[in-house]
């Protein structure tokens, strides 16, 4: 069974996590206070037509206000999910992205499967659509609307605000006894969900292993008993949400039983005490329309509090990821330093990198230069977490170094491209460059006479494998990705390799341009590359 560490939840954990959805419900939060007028306008409409039809008045114009607050009001809801549910998505996209970002962080060894991985990124963000669509806005709105219900109510009939308000701590205390029970059952539901889906998605990642010891009926039995535990406890919060949501319905009557009491019997004379107001009949129907719309921002947030709880539990188990790797500036002025390391790949004997210490100052240009095999690629791939460290230490601007993933600009010895157009293929390092960067970055690493050749120009199309480009065109173009990327490092695996004499000219004075005011790296075979660098280090092959 796969085990998961809940340690107790920090805030500041939950906020790496939870920090970008509260900005983005004030507009949700807004419809649902002008939903909060439009209510009052309703009222208003319909006391005016009650007293228009006791004074024999004109009913026409309060029946207009009745409509169109009324349309307004079914407006501004179906506004509010639809917006929500937007912003919601927007959320979970960053997140998870995050997520994964986080992910491929990890150092190699780190005892979190590939299950619970996939839970994260997908259960774990998922389980805050709610919180962003429904809580976070309900949770402003409530802290409003009901002040404004209430100064409604209070030009109408003080008394009945009194009473209002007077029957609001009772019905907040019902809230939070509710929630919190909700809440313990909501969390222990979420995590029964995401151990049953890390443990279905490592045994479907395993399941050549599964067959060939027949465990799959053992495997059946318990993911069978790990749903069924779900589904109990998924019982279990319906249970207590169902409860918690009878004891919120009958606090919020008796509060409106008792304006309605209090109404009834001021029209009719028949309170035990001197009337402290003067109520009339188109006073009382205003009250006792908007009564409701007291509570009724505070039941949608109860409501949506276990979206709240199922959020914050998400983030709790998002907590292993939580760590981000520390960012270092565009400007980098300290060094990369290697020291005493080695890189050894799983299953093979022999290490492709021993020993190696290096120190590359801030925006030096260094060469590695060395036969096949002498583990030039290896010590980029370290760099940018492909290959694992076995042994010593490496440092970028005095922090620890896990990756430079992300923060460096990467052209590898067989450039990566993705079915899309040259567009799609440069912008896969910088999604929001503009036209004028893209430009800059198809100039400098000389792009153009290939652009200029092709009738779409950028927007040309490419399959997988690049067809139709020239090695040179694919290194160029992996060169331009580079360049586009605003990192304060530059790595570049054999960006010369089987290129003329006149190409690879022409590339190196492109890489010495891209390279200024950049940490750079180079593995190369060049002897002409090697010459632009300001020092060169050899690597010889591992004994």
């Amino acid at each position: 069974m796969t085990t998961i560490a809940h340690a107790s939840p920090t805030r500041k954990a939950r906020n790496f996590w939870l920090k970008d959805a509260a900005g983005r419900c004030d507009s949700v939060a807004g419809l649902l206070l002008l939903d909060t007028l439009a209510a009052i306008g309703f009222a208003a409409g319909v006391a005016g037509g009650v007293a228009a039809v006791e004074g024999q008045g004109t009913v026409l114009p309060w029946a207009m206000l009745m409509l169109g607050t009324g349309a307004l009001r079914g407006v501004f809801a179906s506004l509010a999910l639809r917006r929500g549910a937007v912003r919601a998505g927007v959320v979970k996209r960053t997140l998870r992205l995050r997520a994964v970002a986080a992910t491929l962080r990890r150092k190699p060894g780190d005892p979190i499967d590939s299950g619970l991985l996939a839970s994260q990124a997908v259960d774990a963000v998922e389980a805050l659509d709610g919180y962003v669509a429904r809580f976070l806005p309900a949770r402003r709105a409530a802290a409003i609307a009901p002040m404004l219900v209430l100064a409604a109510t209070a030009c109408a009939s003080w008394v009945a605000a009194v009473i209002l308000a007077a029957t609001l701590l009772p019905f907040v205390a019902a809230m939070i006894l509710a929630g919190g029970a909700a809440a313990d059952e909501s969390r222990r539901q979420f995590i029964a969900l995401h151990r049953l889906s890390a443990r279905f998605a490592d045994r479907v990642r395993s399941l050549p292993i599964v067959l060939a010891f027949r465990a799959e009926t053992r495997e059946t039995e318990a993911i069978g008993a790990g749903a069924q535990e779900l589904a109990e406890r998924t019982m279990r919060v319906l249970r207590v949400a169902f409860l918690s949501s009878a004891a919120l319905e009958f606090f919020a009557a008796l509060s409106v039983a008792l304006v309605a009491v209090y109404c009834g019997f001021a029209l009719l004379g028949l309170l035990p005490f001197a009337a402290p107001e003067t109520l009339t009949l188109g006073r009382a129907f205003f009250v006792l329309a908007l009564a409701p719309e007291y509570y009724a921002p505070m039941r949608r947030l109860a409501a949506a509090y276990h979206d709240k709880q199922a959020a914050e539990t998400a983030a709790d188990t998002l907590m292993p990821l939580a760590q981000p790797e520390p960012l270092l500036s565009a400007q980098v002025t300290a060094p990369l330093v290697l020291r005493n390391v080695a890189i050894k790949y799983p299953g093979s004997d022999a290490a492709a990198v021993s020993n190696l210490s290096l120190r590359i100052e801030a925006g030096e240009m260094v060469a590695l230069l060395g036969p096949s095999g002498s583990g030039k690629t290896s010590v980029l791939h370290l760099l940018l977490g492909f290959a694992p460290l076995s042994a010593g230490t490496v440092e970028a601007c005095g922090i620890p170094l896990v990756s430079l993933a992300g923060q460096a600009s990467w052209a590898g010895q067989h450039p990566l491209l993705i079915a899309g157009t040259i567009r799609d293929n440069l912008m896969l390092a910088h999604p929001h460059a503009d036209d004028l960067a893209i430009q800059r970055a198809v100039t400098a690493a000389g792009l153009g006479p290939m652009l200029a050749a092709r009738p779409r120009g950028l927007d040309a199309p490419l399959d997988a494998r690049g067809s139709g480009l020239s090695g040179g065109e694919r290194r160029r173009l992996a060169l331009a990705r580079a360049l586009l990327t605003p990192a304060p490092f530059l790595l570049l695996d054999e960006p010369t390799a089987h290129l003329d004499d006149a190409a690879e000219a022409a590339l190196i004075a492109t890489i010495a341009r891209a390279a200024k005011g950049r940490t750079t790296l180079i593995a190369t075979h060049s002897p002409a590359l090697a010459a632009i660098a300001t020092r060169v280090v050899h690597l010889e092959h591992t004994a």
